[in-house]
């Protein structure tokens, strides 16, 4: 299974992005799929999820700003980031996850926040 993240890059303070993770599988044949970011020097963190119900879950970081969807069509997960901070800075990745038996990454995509 292949997880292609892209969509970040440099905005100022208070701007938007929009990242997009494309799965090479059925987005349904993951119990949940979201986004895990890591600045540098710190830990991976949760950033937001969905699951195949459609439940969705947000750090309180991110709660009110960030917005997680996705395409089923597609097989595309997106994250919709608002009102951006320097303190989201950092390496975006996307996850599928079925629980003990499957979890897969993507690479990876960059913001960067200015102030």
């Amino acid at each position: 299974v292949q997880l292609q993240a892209c969509g970040g890059g440099l905005v100022q303070a208070g701007g938007s992005l929009r990242l997009s993770c494309a799965v090479s599988r059925n987005i349904f044949s993951f119990n949940v799929v979201g986004w895990y970011r890591q600045a540098p020097g710190q830990e991976r963190e949760l950033v937001a999820t969905i699951t195949t119900t459609g439940n969705t879950n947000y750090s309180d970081s991110v709660k009110g700003r960030f917005t997680i969807s996705r395409d089923i069509s597609k097989n595309t997960l997106y994250l919709r980031l608002n009102s951006l901070k320097p303190e989201d800075t950092a390496v975006y990745y996307c996850n599928a996850n079925r629980g003990f038996i499957e979890n897969f990454w993507g690479q990876g995509t960059l913001v960067t926040v200015s102030s």
